[in-house]
């Protein structure tokens, strides 16, 4: 165990990881510390999907940053990450998610993201597998991306050690010694640390981290799940990622098979967070209603011939808003925070890594991150009930203009 770093970055999911490495990159001593296995828990689970338009002009520049920082990842880390640009599909079945579309398309043109109304058959062309019936409008977003969600974490997480960054796995920060100053020193089961500065990016453990710091986070973990199909004929990493409005449902190609994914109206926020993520119970069903309710548009889920492949979840954690709560914690020196990712922290997490090191090293990110800033929520705590309710609304709700993650 080291005696010191400049940071101690507590978890090693994406947000936490891009934090290592950009603070590494920087110079700055970085130690990491997580509770299980390197980048094991909600990140690998996830879809990997980004969406650039965003519901303010200050989030859609931050995920285009994200998506040029994939789109050069292996040349800037030297590690593999799987990236395909298929582009986008988002499917509006009511004129009031019509609506919706068009303000994006505005809003794409105002920031610089190419999307645009494509007609149900140039849909169909790009993406086969849609049928024509129950769609009022669609855009086209050709420069979306999906990513291998394994592979970015670890890559980060690698990338950071050999710029000086010491990876401890199976090491939760159990303690802080807070002084007049702020963050003094983590403590860990095998010693303690001392530092000026830690980042809470410990995922659904994050609330815990925050209620160790000594302030409180307003985020509810979440289950989120999707499945992967076995392989199809016809299916390949050229069919767009698809997004209905309404019904919360995404789809796109995976292994020569098909995810699907979605938000569902009641999700299960457990109580407590389990030790390991893949102790969650997950429940199929639920993917299947979903796919139900699109039944019209991507019909090939309704043939019995099809066969599921892997059915995964994790935890991320939500905000009521259904935006990312990143920057310094307030009241607690030396504090920041990573958190609620919404589902989609991970596509977002190479300009959230980014911005959060120029914070820390520079006083301020080059990106505007007043849309994601914890002191939004600095007027105090919201009574828990309240608050896992509008976490839930603001969840099966998602794909609502109103939202602000919205990737996956």
């Amino acid at each position: 165990m080291i005696r010191s770093a400049d940071v101690v970055v507590v978890g090693s999911g994406a947000f936490g990881a891009s934090a290592a490495y950009h603070l590494a990159r920087r110079g700055v001593r970085v130690a990491v510390l997580d509770r299980a296995a390197l980048a094991s828990q909600t990140s690998p689970r996830a879809a990997g999907l980004t969406s650039q338009v965003r519901a303010t002009p200050a989030l859609t520049r931050l995920a285009q940053r994200a998506v040029t920082k994939l789109a050069a990842f292996t040349t800037e880390t030297g590690q593999p990450l799987r990236f395909t640009q298929s582009g986008a599909l988002k499917i509006a079945r009511t004129e009031r998610d019509a609506e919706q579309l068009a303000r994006e398309v505005a809003r794409g043109a105002t920031v610089g993201v190419p999307i645009d109304f494509v007609s149900v058959a140039e849909a169909r062309r790009r993406l086969p597998i849609l049928a024509e019936r129950g769609i009022v409008a669609i855009t086209w977003s050709p420069t979306d991306c999906n990513v291998e969600p394994s592979e970015l974490p670890l890559g980060y997480c690698r990338a950071a050690e050999k710029l000086g960054a010491v990876l401890f796995p199976h090491t939760p920060a159990t303690g802080f010694e807070i002084g007049a100053r702020g963050v003094e020193a983590v403590r860990t089961p095998h010693g303690v640390i001392a530092s000026g500065a830690v980042v809470d990016a410990a995922g659904a453990w994050a609330r815990i981290v925050a209620t160790a710091l000594g302030a409180p986070l307003p985020v509810v973990a979440t289950r989120h799940q999707l499945l992967i199909t076995e392989s199809i004929p016809g299916v390949g990493p050229h069919f767009p990622i698809a997004r209905v409005i309404d019904a919360n449902v995404y789809v796109r190609h995976e292994r020569g098979g098909l995810m699907l994914g979605g938000y569902e109206p009641d999700p299960l926020q457990p109580e407590a967070v389990p030790d390991d993520i893949a102790q969650l119970p997950l429940d199929i069903d639920v993917l299947w209603r979903l796919a139900r309710s699109v039944r019209e548009q991507f019909p090939i889920f309704d043939d019995p011939a099809i066969r599921v492949a892997e059915h995964r979840g994790g935890l991320p954690t939500l905000t009521v808003d259904d935006r990312y709560l990143v920057g310094p914690l307030p009241g607690v020196r030396g504090a920041w925070v990573m958190s609620g990712c919404c589902v989609g922290g991970l596509s977002a997490s190479p300009a959230l890594g980014e911005a959060i090191a120029e914070w820390i090293v520079d006083g301020t990110p080059a990106l505007d991150c007043s849309d994601m800033s914890p002191a939004r929520f600095a007027a105090g705590e919201i009574d828990e009930t309240l608050l896992r309710e509008r976490c839930r609304e603001a969840y099966s709700t998602h794909y609502r203009a109103s939202g602000g993650a919205s990737p996956s």
